[in-house]
């Protein structure tokens, strides 16, 4: 499985949920593999699962892959209540 964690620019702030993402993923005894990246290539990649604020992922593709709106990047709570059903 594919989690592809995307922002505005791929850098800072989708880096910071990546981390957040193998978190949650480890504490609910799943694995995945989880990068990050930018909106634009965000597009032309394939993955499992999409993540990112809300903001960000409602501009993607919903034909790719399950999309996966976050509120709270730093809550590994909210990030695990919205993974686990789709893993």
């Amino acid at each position: 499985m594919k989690i592809l964690v995307v922002c505005g620019n791929g850098l800072g702030s989708s880096f910071i949920m990546q981390l957040n993402v193998k978190k949650a993923l480890t504490e609910l005894g799943k694995t995945a593999e989880v990068t990050h990246t930018d909106l634009a290539s965000a597009n032309t990649e394939k993955a499992d699962i999409f993540i990112g604020a809300g903001d960000i992922v409602e501009r993607l593709d919903e034909s790719k892959g399950k999309i996966v709106s976050i509120i709270n990047m730093m809550n590994v709570s909210e990030i695990k209540r919205k993974l686990d059903p789709l893993l």
